[in-house]
């Protein structure tokens, strides 16, 4: 049977007897159904995995007993660093969910001059927490111990301007050049990605990029939608020079 993974926000060690919050706590008993003595794995995003068992369940609340903890180490030999332009509807959500499960260590929505998701700063606020369960609930779900960090949304060209990435790819249908072109060069350090949303990077977008020394390749001869683009572009990385070698 396969164990539940839950995260939580809480200091976990050895011998505690912890209570989950509600939405985990609702989701263990009432959507999984599970029942006191279930075994659980619990995780705040410091890379280990906390075993334990349901000690309790009283209405809205569910107690866990932790019992061991074991490092668990699932990430990606890439630092890869996806700055996504936002996009449109569940579109996002399903970038960060399938970045997480293909190992991308970091993120930062930017906002372009063709991005259609307009919000005043309140609701990029509620949005920006939003991601966060998103990208919560993948690591559940594939196993990760350890959290990316998600970065405040912030304008393209400010982006451009604070990255200190050692190597730069940005997709664009035009450029001359595939990922294979860059095979030999074993990057180390962290692996910028950039990608544009709905109709992709304005023309003047394209130069500025280009003139931060950032190398534009091509997915091919499709031109591919955004939420398409990004995880291609992150499985060629990861055939090239990561875990799917």
């Amino acid at each position: 049977m396969r164990i539940s993974r839950i995260y939580t926000a809480e200091e976990l060690n050895v011998g505690l007897l912890l209570q989950l919050d509600r939405e985990a706590s609702n989701h263990l008993s009432r959507v999984l159904r599970l029942k006191v003595g279930n075994p659980v794995t619990l995780f705040n995003g410091d890379g280990v995995d906390y075993h334990g068992v349901i000690e309790a369940i009283e209405r809205n609340q569910v107690s866990v007993h932790i019992q061991s903890c074991q490092s668990h180490n699932l990430e990606s030999p890439l630092h890869i660093h996806l700055y996504q332009g936002v996009s449109r509807g569940d579109k996002m959500d399903l970038t960060l969910q399938k970045g997480v499960e293909l190992g991308i260590k970091e993120f930062t929505p930017l906002l372009t001059e063709r991005c259609g998701v307009k919000l005043d700063p309140k609701r990029w606020e509620k949005k920006v927490q939003h991601w966060e369960k998103v990208i919560q609930s993948a690591c559940e779900q594939c196993g990760r111990s350890t959290l990316p960090k998600l970065n405040p949304v912030i304008d393209l060209s400010i982006a451009l301007e604070q990255t200190d990435s050692s190597h730069h790819f940005f997709l664009h249908p035009d450029a001359k050049h595939s990922f294979s072109a860059y095979s030999d060069a074993e990057p180390t350090g962290i692996i910028a990605l950039w990608v544009g949303p709905e109709g992709g990077f304005s023309d003047k977008e394209i130069e500025q990029a280009l003139n931060n020394n950032i190398t534009a390749v091509q997915l091919g001869p499709r031109v591919l939608r955004t939420e398409t683009a990004a995880l291609a572009a992150v499985s060629v990385m990861n055939t090239l020079w990561g875990d799917f070698k």
